[in-house]
């Protein structure tokens, strides 16, 4: 049996989260938990707002699971904006943008707490600074479009990107994490390799127009972060996507 995992797209904290998606995804054992989760993410975020995407699957869960997981989705959460919490059988991981140091150290130490000592929890949450504000800006939530099932940037991609460009060039040679995304059509792998093919065109692209390559590392997380239902065909437009991540 494969071991559990449940991953959350957390969205914004600020006006426009009142129409942005919590998207909930995974395997978990049965459908009491998964009801539970649900439950749990409707009450912390606003039922409309949660996008169930959990299947239930032959998974091994540790002691207590749900009853953690309880404890997990609790506040905290909602001080996290354009990230992720990922659990993985008893490894926790939490990642995303928080308002200053002191809310990063909070959040952290009350997930932590929230848990016994047999979970781990991996701290990437992190300030988001100006520089991110301003790529984040740039970009202004539209996405980077590719010839269907290819790495090949459409001109409305390439406009996007001229203005990343003059963006990357305002923040001064910070390094840049460019993320490749897609929806849930085909394969994984197939998926995931795409994604990071995409992300490497980006690049390819951005060093064309004289922004340092080395100062650019490239990702693919394929399906598997979501930021909207892939039951959709607007929503599948969505999930394919970019994301620009000033790493330092």
């Amino acid at each position: 049996m494969r071991k559990l995992a449940l991953f959350l797209c957390l969205t914004c904290t600020h006006a426009a989260a009142q129409v942005s998606p919590v998207v909930a995804s995974g395997t978990v054992p049965d459908e009491p938990t998964k009801a539970a989760i649900l439950q749990r993410l409707r009450a912390l975020y606003g039922a409309q707002r949660v996008v169930d995407q959990i299947a239930v699957g032959n998974v091994v869960a540790p002691p207590n699971w749900s009853a953690h997981m309880q404890k997990l989705l609790s506040e905290p959460l909602k001080q996290v904006s354009q990230g992720q919490l990922t659990v993985e059988g008893n490894r926790v991981g939490i990642r995303g943008d928080v308002g200053n140091e002191a809310t990063r150290q909070q959040v952290a130490s009350e997930l932590a707490t929230s848990l016994n000592p047999t979970y781990t929890i991996s701290n990437g949450l992190r300030v988001n600074a100006p520089a991110q504000k301003l790529l984040d800006s740039a970009l202004a939530r539209r996405i980077i479009e590719f010839e269907s099932g290819q790495a090949l940037l459409r001109p409305s991609g390439t406009h996007i990107l001229d203005e990343m460009a003059a963006a990357m060039a305002q923040i001064g040679g910070r390094r840049v994490e460019v993320i490749g995304h897609t929806d849930n059509t085909g394969a994984r792998d197939a998926n995931l390799a795409l994604s990071l093919a995409r992300a490497g065109a980006v690049r390819s692209y951005l060093a064309g127009k004289g922004v340092d390559a080395a100062s650019i590392a490239v990702a693919g997380a394929g399906p598997d972060q979501p930021v909207a239902d892939n039951g959709s065909a607007e929503g599948r437009a969505r999930n394919r996507r970019i994301e620009f991540r000033v790493l330092d």
